[in-house]
């Protein structure tokens, strides 16, 4: 059983809210898997995103916008509660194996020589009944909530939305990826299947925009998650020949991969499929925004956006480059930990600023309860601060942002620590104890490793580090008796040689003129018929 919640909240006379205006709504947006180099006002140059660009022209982008963790249920559960990972408990992708069960899933083992030093601990596996979640604070506050698209944050006998707060729930179950693919008919028992050809994301977007007209004459919070662009990657014809055209308007690359430490790295945004994907997920949010604008309440509504992590340019799809940043999901490096973080706050932000203010997910806890004159529940631990100052331009009081990621991940992250502050970054590898250190704010592609020549700041910071570990119980892996380094060399020369070459065909083959996936296109088709 849910922790009871206070059902009276203190309604601050600051910001949206005073005696005379009505409570502001909110819309909050996150997408799975996008990079925020992906979006075009953050530089892309092939991706499409005029809708999702409004929310940053017309809010406050923040160009040092972090995710909680490199994979998504961590970070998206810390969205929700306000806590870091080793806080509230899920510290990896709900589903992946842990200790002796993860290495039983290693390939290419011989004799049971295993690919990997240490096995990876054991993490919740759902909400904890005793987080307070934003969905429950602000329904206790007497607004409508909806939680529509992807959940991944516990089966039903553990956690669900509609057990954390959310009125309506539209697709969220406890799958990570979108069961039955990106067109209709799916495979969702919280979301009725459309017409056969049905795009998942545009119709989550709809979802959300019916749920916004059914309640505009009262408060509502409405959490729209799409399942978009997580793999598989799928689009229709028509958007794949639309992309696969401007690639080749671009300039067709030799070769789209480089090898970096464990697997093959993309470097070139020029997947005509992905693409697609990701211009059916912003005309959704388009669709959400117009209807805003459609029936009088963007001036009263807060609208946020952001990913759970960085973009899939190793593992699962390979499918973008997060460049200038080093890797992408599943990570340690910049680019499996930067998001897009953007937030239109009509008569509280100022219009168009970019803040360079390091912000992170548990951040938006606290902020968007802050906007709303809501009081956060004493009984909520939070680690986010509130960030409303930086919306008009302000600073906020200096202080380090942590990662903690005792995992490895399918798309080349090794088990991690972090911590970074004033411009510096400093990673812990749990293998093998050794230190990187790296000066962000001058090296964002993270290439040089001052950690030799800078000892005593690798000190200071691995002293900060483990104070945070130690008093937030963070949980450790155990070294694994089984290692074998000639499996981990003989896996690793398979993967840079063999495997990299056939990743560059596969990539190619998505460029080709007559390239088809298979008959219906994903099932697309059956909506341009």
């Amino acid at each position: 059983m849910k922790k009871c919640i206070p059902v009276f909240f203190l309604f601050l006379l600051s910001g949206f809210v005073s005696a005379e205006t009505k409570r502001p709504n909110v819309v909050f947006i996150i997408a799975d898997d996008l990079g925020v180099m992906d979006l075009s006002n953050e530089g892309s140059t092939y991706h499409e995103s005029p809708n999702i660009d409004r929310i940053a022209y017309e809010g406050v982008k923040f160009n040092r916008g972090y995710a909680t963790c490199q994979v998504c249920s961590p970070s998206r559960a810390s969205i929700l509660t306000g806590t870091y990972p080793t806080k509230h408990g899920i510290t990896s992708w709900i589903g992946d194996p842990s200790g002796e069960a993860w290495a039983a899933t290693q390939d290419r083992v011989k004799n049971n020589n295993r690919y990997t030093r240490v096995l990876p601990p054991e993490y919740e596996m759902g909400l904890r009944d005793s987080e307070i979640t934003l969905g429950e604070v602000f329904k206790a506050a007497g607004y409508r909530t909806l939680f529509a698209g992807k959940w991944h944050l516990g089966k039903e006998d553990i956690a669900s939305p509609e057990s954390n707060g959310f009125d309506v729930n539209k697709g969220g179950f406890w799958s990570g990826s979108p069961r039955g693919g990106y067109f209709a008919p799916w495979e969702n028992p919280k979301l009725e299947s459309g017409p056969d050809g049905e795009s998942l994301s545009i119709r989550l977007g709809q979802e959300t925009a019916q749920f916004i007209e059914e309640n505009q004459d009262e408060p509502f919070f409405a959490y729209l998650s799409f399942y978009a662009v997580h793999g598989p990657i799928q689009t229709s014809e028509k958007l794949w020949r639309k992309y696969r055209d401007k690639a080749e308007e671009m300039g067709l690359a030799e070769s789209r991969f480089v090898w970096d430490r464990n697997l093959p790295v993309r470097q070139v945004q020029d997947c005509p499929i992905y693409a697609g994907m990701m211009e059916l997920m912003d005309d959704a949010v388009g669709i959400v925004l117009d209807k805003l604008d459609e029936l009088g309440l963007a001036e009263n509504t807060i609208v946020c956006f952001t990913s759970d992590h960085g973009g899939v340019s190793s593992g699962d799809a390979y499918a973008t480059s997060n460049l200038p940043f080093r890797g992408g999901k599943g990570r340690q490096w910049e680019g499996g930990l930067r998001v897009p973080f953007y937030i239109k706050a009509p008569g509280v932000a100022n219009e168009g600023t970019v803040s360079a203010v390091p912000v992170t997910g548990a951040d938006w806890y606290p902020t968007l309860l802050s906007l709303a004159g809501i009081d956060v529940p004493k009984e909520q631990d939070v680690d986010g601060v509130d960030f409303t100052a930086a919306l008009t331009g302000g600073a906020l009081e200096d202080r380090p942002l942590f990662w903690h990621y005792p995992h490895y991940g399918n798309q080349g992250g090794e088990p991690s620590s972090v911590i970074t502050q004033n411009g510096w970054k400093l990673i812990h590898y749990h293998e093998d104890g050794r230190d990187e250190l790296y000066q962000i704010d001058k090296d964002i592609g993270e290439t040089n490793d001052l950690a030799a020549s800078q000892p005593e700041r690798v000190k200071s910071m691995r002293a900060k580090l483990d104070t945070w570990l130690a008093s937030t119980g963070a949980r450790m892996p155990s070294v694994d008796p089984n290692f074998s380094q000639v499996t981990r060399d003989e896996r690793a020369a398979y993967l840079e040689g063999e495997f990299k070459a056939k990743l560059e065909k596969q990539h190619r083959g998505f460029l080709d003129k007559d390239f088809k996936p298979n008959a219906d296109w994903w099932g697309s088709s059956a909506a341009e018929e």
